[in-house]
């Protein structure tokens, strides 16, 4: 691929991997739109990198603390807020984990066609907006309980599906759960640490055992660009739904979706 092509896709990946629209999904149908070539094993993995960069950087207080606190309990300190939502994140990795170890083969051999794609995006684009609409907004982050962690994990992991955003499940099972906008959504990033990491690092070994020639030019173009880009989108998307509902992004999925099913029909 060319630097622009690189641009491109970085901006998309940094754009959709934390809206509620499907990464996943943009960068599958993008270049069958356009004609190119799949980027490949390497420019996703360090995409990927990017956006990890960037949340990590956005809530790298949060993070510290509650990685500080979190190894703190695991030997043996007294338990905090913070180590409580740390092993709740890690608990609620656990489904995508399994699901992504035995099946994630097949989702991405069987299930990376448009039309799929477009008809998921159609579905969830409904979900998205009906518990949006009926959420009660009652309950932060410290009133998360067992039950919301598994609701929300079982969530994310059905997001493994191309189509299906996994921002958006999450955000979806935790407005479902009765947390508020603010809360889902933070929850929903914080999530995501573990989660690109386990994904990029799958891909990562993949890539060292492939014969596959790099060129780090575009590589390091790609993780730059999607990283600024995600930085910036995260910044937005926490302003948008304090005060917005996510109606836009669920007309966007509906637009798309039978946009696609008319190209590809």
């Amino acid at each position: 691929m060319d630097s622009v092509q690189a641009i491109i896709l970085a901006v998309v990946q940094g754009i959709t991997e934390f809206l509620p629209v499907s990464s996943s999904g943009h960068l599958v149908l993008l270049p069958q739109l356009l004609g190119w070539e799949d980027q490949g094993l390497a420019f996703d993995v360090m995409v990927h990198l990017g956006t990890l960069l960037a949340v990590l950087i956005y809530f790298r207080q949060e993070v510290s603390l509650i990685l500080h606190d979190t190894f703190a309990n695991l030997c043996g300190a007294a338990p905090t807020q913070n180590s409580r939502i740390g092993w709740q994140i890690a608990f609620a990795t656990i489904p995508v984990g399994l699901v992504g170890y035995f099946w994630g083969d097949w989702v991405e051999s069987s299930l990376r066609n448009p039309r799929y794609i477009a008809m998921m995006m159609m579905l969830f684009a409904v979900v998205l907006w009906w518990v949006d609409k009926h959420n009660k907004q009652a309950r932060d982050l410290d009133s998360l309980n067992t039950r919301d962690i598994i609701v929300i994990g079982c969530a994310q992991a059905m997001a493994l599906m191309p189509g299906v955003s996994r921002s958006g499940m999450t955000i979806v099972a935790a407005l479902l759960m009765g947390l508020n906008r603010d809360a889902a959504a933070r929850f929903s990033f914080l999530m995501a640490i573990p989660v690109i990491i386990l994904a990029g690092g799958l891909k990562a070994v993949e890539l060292m055992h492939s014969e596959t020639r790099v060129d780090w030019g575009i590589l390091l173009l790609g993780v730059t660009v999607s990283a600024l880009v995600a930085y910036a989108c995260i910044h937005w998307f926490m302003g948008f739904i304090r005060r917005f509902s996510m109606l836009p992004f669920a007309l966007y999925l509906l637009v798309l979706g039978v946009f696609l099913l008319w190209v590809f029909k």
